[in-house]
């Protein structure tokens, strides 16, 4: 008798209630196991869901335009006797399907999908994960196996996972928290700029009354731009999950642990489950650096907590003036709080060109009620009243009252977390690990990739280095070796730069021309209001190739992309200043300095 079973929509994730955009099969055509049936549409995601079974296809239970979720009926199939008996055993098979004729049916969701370990259902089926993973390799003992193991689901790992997949390789990823995306995702890079777009509105509107145009004072509801916010991060997460389900990645929430050279131990809340692996790439970020001493208070922040949008303090001390704390500040500013920022060298977004950060100080001195350099907080003390805070330095201020505290002293490696060093893996006494250009560690089946192998912490610097590793995993001539690696404080306004400042060329020995154009005399620049802005270009006198650049004013994160290309290509200032620049725009600025430098500027007088 043939056996006849109503292929079903599987597990895929938070995605609910998704689109049908196209029915890949037909009544009367003949399929394979793996063969696509249809394709749905998620807010980010175009997936493809394939049949677990071979078979006739019978009559379509699904049509274009159709809405589907998990459970939904897709086809009716009368399956192939020949390959039936070997999917007697395919766990996988029996999450797709209701049979029709059998005598004596399993209910559709009698079996987790196989391998599937989902972070976002809340059920992690690592019983189905345990019997079904594939095993590519003999080895230790372990509950799974993998060709590539990552541990960490931030924007590198997540990256390094997709690459490797893509190569071929059976890929696991092994993430703490409950969604792929990492700190970028959830508590920094992505909430902190869509925070800041409604700051840089704010600010926009107050600075048009100069201009004749007033608007009434806005009413900031903070849970309704939380939510706003939420939702764009939320909706980036469904995204990436649906990827990994695309390629077939499977992942399992839990903190990692190497337990051997070969096995790492993910424990979950259902308990320990180890993971056998050819290769591995350590994905594992770093966490917020804290200051010693300070007292348990809600009103003493992390800038996690800053992105929550707790309340608006009348006055906010931030502790930290590098990018974290100046976007904090950026943002806190717009909505109303009174900045005081401490930090605790000599200059503010220590290791950027000074030019830079003038432009930027003659905006926030005039907003800010104080900024100190070389000043250290010494001491919290939380009263009823608010936070009392010492300082100590050379330029340091009276004992002070804040609202509120925001602690921004950087991050720290998370080398010494995750059981690197018993394995013998080079961990330096701050947590980093040490790294060939293939990202390799001094194991040479175990890579590391972002925040644990050293400055700067950026997301896109993972995303290449995660590329390199699995790269050279799957035997390809893969190496990071970047020219430069831009870096940009999304601050009002904002500042960009990469490749080497003046400082860093000086030390170095190495001569350098240099052509800065001042926004002032850019007319794109005047209507945008960022006439004190400034594009800073460098170039070795030698070659005239290009070696620095600086951006300071809107959109500096946009345009500094076109110098770091100039720098990857080995541009020189011809090649800079006879490429045509659309005008009037800000990305001239950038031709006009490399003209200053050839000595072709008619903009401005030549040198």
């Amino acid at each position: 008798m043939s056996n006849t079973a109503i292929i079903q929509v599987p597990d895929i994730g938070d995605f609910k209630n998704v689109e049908v955009i196209e029915v890949l099969i037909s009544p009367g055509e003949r399929i394979g196991i793996d063969t696509p049936l249809i394709s749905v549409e998620s807010d980010k995601a175009t997936m493809e869901v394939p049949s677990p079974r071979a078979g006739l296809v019978k009559n379509l239970r699904v049509a274009v335009g159709d809405r589907v979720s998990q459970g939904s009926p897709i086809v009716t199939l009368e399956i192939d006797t020949d390959t039936d008996a070997d999917d007697d055993n395919d766990d996988d098979a029996s999450s797709f399907e209701t049979s029709v004729s059998s005598p004596d049916p399993a209910p559709a969701d009698s079996a987790p999908v196989a391998g599937e370990v989902s972070l976002a259902s809340g059920e992690p089926s690592i019983a189905a994960a345990k019997a079904s993973h594939p095993s590519p390799t003999q080895g230790p003992s372990a509950d799974l196996r993998t060709q590539v193991l990552v541990l960490g689901g931030g924007p590198g790992g997540y990256t390094a996972a997709f690459r490797a997949a893509d190569l071929g390789k059976t890929t696991l990823l092994v993430e703490r928290y409950p969604a792929l995306g990492g700190v970028c995702l959830h508590v920094g890079c992505i909430p902190s700029k869509a925070c800041l777009h409604a700051a840089n509105i704010l600010e926009e509107a107050k600075g048009l009354a100069a201009h004749g145009i007033t608007f009434a004072k806005p009413t900031i509801e903070l849970t309704r731009l939380a939510n706003w916010k939420d939702r764009l991060v939320g909706r980036l997460a469904k995204g990436i999950a649906a990827l990994a389900k695309q390629r077939k990645v499977r992942v399992l929430q839990g903190n990692g642990e190497f337990s051997s050279p070969n096995v790492l131990t993910a424990h979950t809340d259902t308990g320990p489950v180890t993971i056998a692996f050819e290769h591995a790439i350590i994905a594992a970020g770093s966490h917020t650096a804290q200051i010693p001493g300070l007292p348990r208070d809600p009103r003493i922040w992390t800038s996690t907590r800053a992105l929550q949008l707790p309340a608006i303090p009348p006055r906010l001390l931030i502790i930290g003036g590098g990018v974290i704390g100046l976007e904090m500040a950026t943002l806190y500013h717009a909505l109303g709080s009174r900045i005081t920022i401490a930090e605790f060298q000599d200059a503010l977004i220590p290791g950027c060109d000074r030019d830079l950060v003038r432009v930027l100080r003659k905006h926030i001195d005039k907003r800010y009620e104080n900024i100190f350099l070389q000043t250290a907080v010494t001491g919290i003390r939380a009263r009823e009243d608010g936070l009392h805070v010492s300082f100590h330095g050379p330029k340091a201020p009276d004992d002070d009252r804040f609202d509120a505290v925001l602690v921004a002293v950087g991050r720290t490696p998370n080398g010494k977390r995750i059981g690197a060093e018993a394995l013998g893996i080079q961990v330096d006494e701050t947590g980093f690990l040490s790294v060939d250009r293939q990202q390799r560690t001094n194991l040479p089946h175990i890579f590391a990739i972002g925040d644990i192998v050293g400055q700067p912490m950026l997301a896109h610097k993972a995303l290449h280095q995660g590329k390199a590793a699995a790269e050279a995993i799957a035997g390809l001539p893969a190496e990071f070796d970047p020219i430069a690696i831009p870096t940009v404080a999304y601050t009002d306004p904002e500042i960009a730069w990469a490749g080497l400042s003046e400082d860093e060329a000086r030390a170095r020995g190495i001569d350098y021309d240099k052509g800065a154009f001042p926004w002032a005399a850019s007319g794109r620049a005047l209507g945008l209001g960022g006439d004190q802005g400034i594009s800073k270009l460098l170039f070795q006198k030698e070659t005239h190739r290009i070696i620095g650049a600086g951006i300071a004013g809107p959109q500096a994160g946009e345009l500094i992309a076109e110098a770091v290309l100039a720098m990857e290509m080995g541009a020189d200032f011809h090649d800079m200043g006879l490429t045509i620049h659309p005008h009037p725009t800000l990305s001239e600025t950038l031709g006009l300095s490399a003209e200053m430098v050839a000595g072709t500027i008619t903009d401005l007088m030549p040198r």
